[in-house]
């Protein structure tokens, strides 16, 4: 192997005198032979390890280091996450690294598959899609993982998979009945990707608010679209080109709601006066926007807090014997009520 060269797996195992699979259950510190470790260890020494993270996971068991895996990391509602986790996970001496997926499948698989190079002990994962893919990379992860999300029972076979969900869809009704009770009847509802967890969940919301208050579902008044600023406002302008008499608009998350208002003020409509307009996550962006913005509180910090806690008390069992049954938390949602939802002719 030349000077410039990245010591690998094979190399190691050449070096070492072992098979590839010896090397990588000493890599990924499973049981092994004392003698086959040591062999690995020498030659992951003598090869360079030594001077990485995953040869100081060889000597220490740990690389001090966790992964915290969203959609956005610019999305408010992942900031307040990052805070929360990153403040329990520093008290225990652990680094936070963060990873933007883009909500792009394969890239979300290949960070679970990345915990077997021991570069991080642990990883909190926040999808919004859950795949089969998703669930056969997490039984199989060769590391902790929290997942920041809804999560299928496990299957039998599988490992125990933590998670700690928002009640999104509880949210959204109370959303919808609020506007009702405000004196709205004509409720659009601008959602997110509908092949999405919180996208199916919402949607269900919005169609259980309307029913429980009596109204019927009118397609109309219903834009899929993406999560987005801008994909709000276009939303927007799209139903109010259709007439179809809105007095609300119901968004699936706050982004969208900025992106309502600016098409509303764009159209001079005043808010609430002529359109009421109710937001999800209630991020900064629902307070600093004028009139402020009435939004579903999901817990994001509390979920960002629940999770960092699952992924410690998975990090401190033994290495060997049973793991504890899988742990699945739900937070309440909250509907925190400002003046974009005021009843109609109320100041501001």
């Amino acid at each position: 192997m030349t000077t410039n060269e990245s010591p690998t797996v094979e190399t190691i195992a050449e070096r070492a005198g072992v098979s590839i699979a010896s090397v990588s259950r000493v890599l990924n510190g499973r049981a092994a032979r004392p003698d086959t470790v040591s062999r690995v260890e020498k030659a992951a020494a003598e090869l360079g390890y030594v001077a990485n993270a995953v040869a100081r996971s060889l000597k220490g068991g740990r690389s001090m280091q966790l992964t915290f895996a969203m959609q956005d990391i610019g999305n408010p509602v992942y900031v307040s996450m990052v805070r929360e986790i990153q403040a329990a996970t520093r008290a225990e001496g652990y680094r936070l690294l963060l990873h933007s997926t883009d909500a792009v499948v394969a890239d979300e698989l290949a960070v679970l598959r990345s915990l077997a190079d021991r570069t991080s002990d642990g990883l909190i994962l926040c999808p919004i899609r859950i795949t089969p893919r998703h669930l056969d990379a997490l039984a199989t992860a060769a590391r902790p993982v929290v997942v920041i999300g809804s999560l299928p029972d496990d299957p039998a076979g599988r490992g125990p998979v933590d998670s700690v969900r928002a009640d999104s869809a509880r949210g959204a009704e109370a959303a919808v009945r609020h506007l009702v009770e405000s004196g709205r009847r004509r409720i659009a509802f601008v959602n997110g990707p509908a092949d999405t967890v919180p996208g199916r969940n919402r949607a269900l919301g919005y169609r259980t608010g309307l029913a429980s208050c009596g109204l019927g579902l009118d397609p109309a008044l219903v834009e899929t679209t993406q999560f987005t600023i801008e994909a709000g406002s276009a939303a927007v302008h799209h139903l109010l080109d259709r007439r179809t008499g809105l007095d609300a608009v119901f968004c699936a998350n706050d982004q969208l709601a900025l992106g309502a208002c600016q098409a509303l003020h764009t159209r001079g409509l005043s808010i609430p006066d002529d359109v009421a307009v109710v937001g999800m996550d209630d991020t900064v962006l629902a307070r600093a926007g004028w009139p402020p913005l009435t939004s579903v509180d999901l817990g994001s910090a509390e979920r960002g807090r629940i999770a960092a806690r699952m992924l410690l008390d998975r990090l401190r069992e033994p290495a060997e014997g049973p793991r504890a049954p899988a742990r699945r938390e739900t937070v309440a949602p909250r509907l925190v009520i400002r003046a974009s939802s005021a009843p109609a002719g109320a100041a501001p």
